[in-house]
């Protein structure tokens, strides 16, 4: 429970003794095996392990797409293990933003369309939703794009249409997974530039990534194996300036 007499902000997110297990025949494997950790505001975590250390598990726990098996997960001090379907859904469209390795955008749908999918799960869409939706598209580059369709993209500009969808509903926080892992070297160096002025502006991001040059992006990186901590490095690049910017 969060103290209501503490004026320090809770962490953005917060996991406390948090296991997931699955089971597998008659095995159980445990992804994630009693993590406690918080992600504090503003801060661009990497988080990296090799493949089944459990950081898909922790990004889809993260991201309220999973529950944990035990232990408790906190937004901004809010308890969210508990939370049925609906709830979880609201936390979703009003607090995340992701950006998934394969772009995950509606095919039937326009750019301006596919920014505001977010949206549309909301109950009281926010007024002006269209005019932030074009100012995001105008902001990553595609301002002359917003007609098109996924397929008449390329693997960059749909990322960058992502990285505007992430963004519309104002989230808490940032999730990206592999969110270069489909594209070539220059257009990924693009991705992450366009993350690290997120960051600057005082944006939380979180990326999973198995690349070290993409985690080497991050101001903080943590690194998991089996299910646990291995490794935390804070501020291996300073916080950059924050600067007082308003996405439009």
């Amino acid at each position: 429970m969060t103290r209501t007499d503490d004026p320090t902000p809770p962490p953005v997110a917060e996991l406390e003794r948090v296991t997931r297990t699955y089971r597998m025949g008659t095995n159980e494997v445990r992804a994630l095996d009693e993590l406690s950790f918080a992600f504090g505001r503003g801060e661009y975590w990497a988080v990296m392990g090799s493949s089944g250390s459990g950081k898909s598990t922790l990004l889809n726990l993260l991201g309220c797409l999973d529950r944990p098996s035990s232990g408790h997960y906190r937004i901004e001090g809010v308890d969210v293990s508990t939370l049925d379907d609906d709830q979880l859904s609201e936390i979703r469209s009003q607090k995340l933003g992701f950006v998934f390795q394969s772009y995950n955008l509606i095919a039937q749908l326009n750019v301006l369309e596919n920014i505001l999918v977010p949206l549309f799960y909301q109950d009281d869409p926010p007024p002006g939703a269209e005019q932030r939706a074009r100012g995001l598209a105008e902001r990553v580059g595609l301002g002359n794009r917003l007609d098109h369709r996924p397929m008449e993209l390329s693997g960059g500009q749909q990322q960058r249409v992502a990285i505007a969808r992430a963004l519309v509903n104002h989230p808490t926080l940032i999730l990206a997974d592999e969110a270069t892992g489909n594209l070539d070297s220059q257009t990924a160096q693009e991705i992450l530039a366009l993350l690290d002025e997120l960051h600057a502006e005082g944006r939380t991001i979180l990326i999973v990534t198995h690349e070290p040059d993409v985690g080497a992006r991050a101001q903080h990186v943590l690194r998991l194996k089996d299910g646990r901590i291995e490794t935390v490095v804070r501020d291996q690049n300073p916080a950059p300036t924050r600067r007082a910017l308003e996405v439009r």
